[in-house]
């Protein structure tokens, strides 16, 4: 089971996401929802899949071995791995309007993370060359 498993097994009731607000190297008190939902996001699109022993293999997104592949394959993959990252939190439901802009060795995309608790945009740039 993943450890991003807010919900369990009883989809029926409702089990609170809230958690420690992160900014920077600081805790700084408490954020539930849609804030929580969306610095989840932010933490696993920044962690590099199966590198770090601490998390589980459920965990994180698969972007070091995009780097030097072409851009037409990073364009096809790219989404798959953001979606297959972010789905492993129940709070996320998916995303849509997904884009992708290179400049020289960088693929900038950007899209709408969709949750239970609301939409949120986000951006994220991943080298590729």
């Amino acid at each position: 089971m993943s450890v991003l498993k807010t919900y369990g097994d009883d989809t029926n009731s409702f089990h609170p996401s809230k958690t420690w607000r992160l900014s920077g190297n600081r805790l700084q008190g408490m954020i539930d929802g849609k804030e929580a939902a969306a610095q989840a996001a932010d933490l696993a699109l920044s962690t590099e899949r199966f590198f770090y022993d601490i998390f589980s293999y459920d965990y994180g997104v698969e972007l070091a071995d995009l780097i030097g592949k072409d851009r037409e394959y990073g364009k096809a993959d790219l989404r798959r791995r953001i979606e297959e990252a972010l789905g492993e939190d129940d709070r996320i439901t998916g995303i849509s309007d997904f884009t992708i802009d290179f400049d020289r060795e960088a693929a900038n995309v950007r899209f709408t993370v969709n949750t239970i608790f609301g939409d949120f945009n986000t951006e994220r740039s991943v080298t590729l060359g």
